[in-house]
């Protein structure tokens, strides 16, 4: 009696543990790039601001992109008047974004010291050292937060493209 009883109970353990592991493989497949980033608590405003500035479907696409995005934090230490005038100019609000996406995954070890094309046309430098990655003045914070198309690295500070 005590053996079927221990019988059922492991078995009963393995299919729970069956059905967790499957529903872990199922949760864990990679998203879109816009997907991760609304997902990212720290990216709120980069995902509110992607939304306004209609680029989301570049998100969306097939890609690769790579997405250098700002956290909140990175928002707060822009003056209140700056984002006002690009909430107020769709145009440069998308220019301003842009520069932050590049074509191709460029995960933090691919990332070397050279210059990428942003999808705004303007070029930006990257830089590592060890494990420090930078983008023109900024640092990622946190790398590697892979999506289906691509990859999004949070970054310490807004970029601002250079002048046309």
């Amino acid at each position: 009696m005590k053996l079927n009883t221990a019988r059922r109970a492991l078995a009963l353990c393995s299919a729970a543990a069956l059905v967790l592991g499957l529903s872990a493989c199922a949760t864990s497949a990679p998203v879109s790039l816009a997907d991760t980033v609304a997902r990212t608590p720290q990216l709120s405003t980069f995902n509110q601001l992607i939304e306004q500035a209609g680029l989301k479907a570049e998100l969306n696409a097939a890609g690769p992109l790579t997405v250098f995005a700002p956290s909140d934090e990175a928002f707060k230490a822009v003056p209140a008047k700056t984002i006002e005038a690009l909430n107020q100019n769709p145009a440069q609000l998308k220019a301003v974004l842009s520069y932050h996406l590049v074509a191709g995954k460029l995960a933090a070890a691919d990332i070397k010291n050279a210059n990428v094309t942003t999808l705004n046309g303007a070029v930006a430098a990257t830089a590592r050292a060890g494990t420090f990655v930078t983008i023109e003045d900024a640092l990622v914070q946190e790398g590697e937060l892979n999506a289906s198309n691509g990859v999004v690295h949070v970054i310490d500070r807004v970029l601002t493209p250079p002048k046309k």
